[in-house]
C-alpha cells in the first residue's frame, strides 16, 4: 500500500509543526512534521481510522521506527470518560437510593417514586436521540462539555427542592442533560478506539457507572443522608462533574471525521438520512433488547431499596450494602466481559450475561437469605452484569451495525427506545402493581425484562469476527 509525503529537513522551523497532505490508498490524511533541531524531526501520521500511529525518523539517516501513540491517548480518553460516565450514573441513581429518606418528607407513594424515575428517563430518551444526531453533525465535544456542566449544576439544585413537583421538574431537566452524555461518550469511544480494543474500552468506561453509580452511590448517599440529611446527598453528587468538564475540555480531542462524514456534511444532511438506520435489523433488535435490559435495571434499582427496607424489614444502610455489592460485581463484569467479546464475539457474550443477570431480582425475593447477608451479597455480586450488557446492547452492537456518520444517531435511537420502555413505562407500571400486589411483583417484572433480551440475542447479526479483526503489528499491516 502506498504512503508518500513531501518534506525537506530545512523547511520546518524548530519547535513548530507543519502539516503536509499525504494519501493512503486514495484517502486524504495528514502528516505532521515537528522539527526540534540538529536535523532531527518527528513525523506524526494522523489517520482517519487509527488517529494516532506515528512515524519517527532521523532526517539525516532516514532510519524509521514505529511508535503507537494511540494507546497513550486511549488510556487518557478511557480514564476521563470512565469517571465522567460514573458521575452521570452517580447523579441519576442518587434519587433512587435517597428515596427512603425524602419520600416521607414529601409523602410520596410507590407510584410517585416510580414516576419520578420515569420523568428522568423520558427526558433522557429524547435528549439522547436529538443530541446524538446533532453530535453526528457538529461533533461530540460541543455536546458533551455543556451537558456535563448542566447536569452537575442541576444535581446540586435538586437538594433545594421544596416539593415533589419542584423535584420532578429539576430531575426532568437533568435527564435532558444526561441523555446526550451517554451518546457522546459512546460515539467518542467507538471512533477513537482501535478495532481490537473497542470492546475493552467501552466496557471499562461503562463499568464506571457500576463502580461509582451502583457501588459507590448507594453507600455514599445513604451514609450522608443518615448523618446530614437527604439534601446533602444531592449536594455532594453535583461536585465531580465540574472538574470532569474541565478535563474533557483540556484533554479529549474531537475524532477526525472520515471521508464519508466530510462528504455528507458538504452536500448537506437530510432528515431521511438519519432515519436510514431503521434499515438495519440490529437496530430494531437492540432497541427491543435495550427495553428489556433497562426494565431489569430500573425496576430493581427503583424498588429494591424499598423491598429490602419495607418487606424484608432491613435497615437502609443494609440496603446500601447489598446494592453496593451488586454494583461492585457489575463493575468487574463490565471491566472484563466486553473485552472478552472482542475475542469470542458479541452474541455469545451477551447471551451468557443475560442468562446470569436474570437471576438477580429473584435472589432479592428469597427471605431466608437476609439471615445471611454476606451470602446474599455474594449472589448479587456474581449476577449483576448490567454494565457489560449496556456496553454491548446499547453501544457496541448498534455502533458497529451502521456507517460511521450515523454512530451517534444509532446509539441515541436504541437508547431512546430502551429508556421509554424500560425506564419510563416499566417503573410506572411497576409502581402501580406494587400498590396492589406488593413490591415483589416488581422483581418478577425485572426478571421478565432480562428474559426478553435473552430471547432477542439469537436473532442479532454478529458484528465482530475475531479472526479477521486484529491490530496491525508492523508497518506493512498498518499501511
Amino acid at each position: 500500500m502506498a504512503l508518500w509525503f513531501h518534506w525537506r529537513p530545512g523547511r520546518a522551523r524548530s519547535g513548530l509543526w507543519r502539516w503536509n497532505e499525504c494519501k493512503k490508498d486514495g484517502e486524504r490524511t495528514q502528516l505532521g512534521i515537528y522539527s526540534y533541531g540538529a536535523g532531527k524531526a518527528k513525523w506524526k501520521f494522523r489517520s482517519n481510522n487509527y488517529g494516532a500511529a506515528a512515524l519517527q525518523c532521523l532526517a539525516g539517516s532516514g532510519t524509521i521506527t514505529i511508535v503507537d501513540y494511540s494507546r497513550r491517548y486511549e488510556r487518557a480518553l478511557v480514564g476521563i470518560l470512565f469517571f465522567t460516565w460514573g458521575t452521570v450514573f452517580l447523579d441519576r441513581m442518587s434519587q433512587l437510593y435517597l428515596a427512603p429518606y425524602f419520600a416521607p418528607v414529601f409523602r410520596l407513594n410507590d407510584q410517585q417514586i416510580g414516576f419520578l424515575a420515569s420523568i428522568v428517563s423520558i427526558a433522557w430518551a429524547f435528549g439522547s436521540l436529538v443530541f446524538g444526531a446533532i453530535s453526528d453533525r457538529f461533533g461530540r465535544r460541543k455536546i458533551l462539555i455543556p451537558a456535563v456542566l448542566f447536569f452537575s449544576a442541576l444535581s446540586w439544585i435538586s437538594g433545594l427542592a421544596r416539593s415533589f413537583h419542584e423535584l420532578l421538574a429539576i430531575r426532568a431537566l437533568i435527564g435532558l442533560a444526561e441523555g446526550p452524555c451517554w451518546v457522546a461518550i459512546g460515539a467518542l469511544l467507538e471512533q477513537s478506539s482501535h478495532l481490537s480494543r473497542r470492546g475493552r474500552n467501552v466496557g471499562i468506561v461503562t463499568s464506571g457507572a457500576a463502580l461509582v453509580g451502583l457501588f459507590g452511590a448507594p453507600i455514599l448517599t445513604t451514609q450522608i443522608a443518615s448523618r446530614f440529611g437527604w439534601r446533602w446527598g444531592f449536594f455532594v453528587t453535583g461536585i465531580p462533574g465540574l472538574l470532569l468538564a474541565l478535563l474533557i475540555w483540556k484533554y479529549i480531542k474531537e475524532p477526525e471525521p472520515t471521508a464519508a462524514v466530510v462528504a455528507l456534511h458538504k452536500r448537506g444532511t437530510q432528515l431521511s438520512h438519519y432515519f436510514s438506520i431503521l434499515r438495519y435489523r440490529n437496530i430494531w433488535l437492540t432497541a427491543i433488547g435495550a427495553g428489556g435490559f433497562i426494565s431489569w435495571l430500573f425496576l430493581q434499582n427503583t424498588f429494591a431499596p424499598l423491598l429490602i427496607t419495607r418487606d424484608m424489614h432491613q435497615d437502609p444502610r443494609t440496603a446500601g450494602f447489598l446494592l453496593g455489592a451488586a454494583g461492585l460485581g457489575s463493575f468487574f463484569m463490565g471491566l472484563v466481559l466486553p473485552s472478552v467479546s472482542d475475542r469470542v464475539g458479541r452474541k455469545p457474550t451477551l447471551l451468557a450475561l443475560a442468562a446470569i443477570s436474570s437471576l438477580l431480582p429473584l435472589a432479592l425475593l428469597v427471605r431466608p437469605l437476609y439471615s445471611h447477608l454476606w451470602l446474599l451479597a455474594a449472589i448479587l455480586f456474581v449476577t449483576q452484569g448490567g454494565q457489560a450488557v449496556a456496553a454491548l446492547v446499547i453501544v457496541l452492537i448498534p455502533a458497529e451495525s451502521v456507517p460511521p456518520e450515523l454512530v451517534g444517531t444509532a446509539i441515541g435511537m436504541v437508547n431512546m427506545v430502551g429508556e421509554l420502555i424500560g425506564a419510563t413505562v416499566a417503573p410506572t407500571l411497576g409502581g402501580t402493581l406494587a400498590e396492589s400486589h406488593g413490591l415483589g411483583t416488581t422483581m418478577l417484572m425485572a426478571t421478565g425484562g432480562m428474559v426478553l433480551l435473552l430471547l432477542v440475542v439469537p436473532f442479532l447479526k454478529e458484528t465482530v469476527h475475531p479472526r479477521s479483526r486484529t491490530a496491525p503489528s508492523d508497518v506493512a499491516a498498518f499501511l
